[in-house]
């Protein structure tokens, strides 16, 4: 029996140590180098080969390397039957949070417009805006968007929440499916992403949403890049449906070099670094979940395939 672990560009050499710490009998290979694919019997993957998993007759289980999980459940060498798992950590959700919470103080205090007046050599005070006046709403209330919404309230922000369902976080507002996304809209300055990307939220975030909300919004879009029409970001600043936006993730990364955001001074650009997960709490979720699956138990943080999540 052996453990898995898939992706085109990454350095698994850390990841196979704190698994090894964690359980010295594992048996940890590291894609493509596979000495017999039928001991297989456990994937990781992040950016995976097309129809790699495939290859692998006497699968368990497949674990993201991530919260995200589109990229497992795409895969259609993937039989149905084999579980799926994501990778959540406390770790996770707390840099999600600061990174929201980051990205909101930084609109407040205009900062982006200070790292400008720096380079141009100008001194200009400028107003902070007022919690008051920056309602944020937060779209996916899971395991990320909880923490943030939690850490958004302790810090005194008036946040809302929309989801599939009613959540019962303390402090926050929660609006729930289609019937209620305009009013979640109506009263939301700051648009948080959190939403996982599948068939009825791809495109999610287009012209029509940004028009719902109070103007001029702003957008942090940590959820896929793929949630977001990019054209239409740009049609909602220019229309003054948007003044500002702050993305983590992109269609296509790394965000290419000729990209039109590049050259807009309304959006701040981050390499997708809202939250990484390092080795040794990955290691201990995994590990977990890998005995679990030579258990034929259920899986810690399973997903239901159905839903996307």
């Amino acid at each position: 029996m052996s453990l898995l672990l898939i992706a085109k560009k990454r350095d698994f050499d850390s990841l196979k140590k704190a698994l090894l710490e964690k359980d010295p009998n594992l048996d940890v290979e590291i894609w493509p180098r596979v000495e017999n694919k039928e001991r297989v019997n456990f994937a990781v993957c992040w950016n995976h080969p097309e129809k790699v998993l495939g290859n692998y007759p006497n699968l368990r289980a497949v674990s993201s390397l991530g919260a995200g999980v589109n990229h497992l459940l795409d895969d259609e060498s993937l039989s149905e039957d084999i579980p799926i798992c994501r990778l959540v950590t406390d770790s996770l959700q707390d840099q999600m949070a600061e990174y929201v919470l980051n990205a909101i103080v930084n609109y407040r205090l205009q900062i982006d417009d200070y790292f400008e007046n720096k380079r141009k050599g100008i001194w200009e005070q400028k107003s902070t805006i007022p919690k008051k006046h920056t309602p944020v709403g937060i779209m996916g209330l899971g395991e990320m968007g909880k923490s943030v919404a939690t850490l958004l309230v302790k810090h005194g922000y008036v946040v809302s929440g929309w989801s599939r369902s009613k959540k019962d976080i303390e402090g926050v507002t929660s609006f729930a499916g289609k019937s209620e996304l305009n009013d979640f809209l109506s009263d939301t300055k700051i648009l948080v992403n959190l939403l996982p990307l599948t068939e009825e939220t791809e495109g999610f975030l287009d012209l029509d949403l940004f028009k719902k909300m109070k103007k001029p919004g702003y957008l942090i879009n940590v959820g896929r890049g793929n949630h977001l029409v990019e054209e239409d970001l740009i049609y909602a600043f220019d229309m003054g449906y948007l003044e500002g936006a702050c993305l983590d993730v992109f269609e296509e990364e790394p965000l290419p070099k000729n990209h039109s955001f590049w050259n807009r001074k309304q959006i701040m650009i981050t390499p997708h670094i809202a939250a990484i997960t390092p080795a040794n709490e990955a290691a201990e979720v995994i590990v977990e979940n890998y005995k679990r699956a030579m258990s034929g138990m259920e899986l810690l943080f399973e997903v239901d395939r159905e839903k996307g999540y």
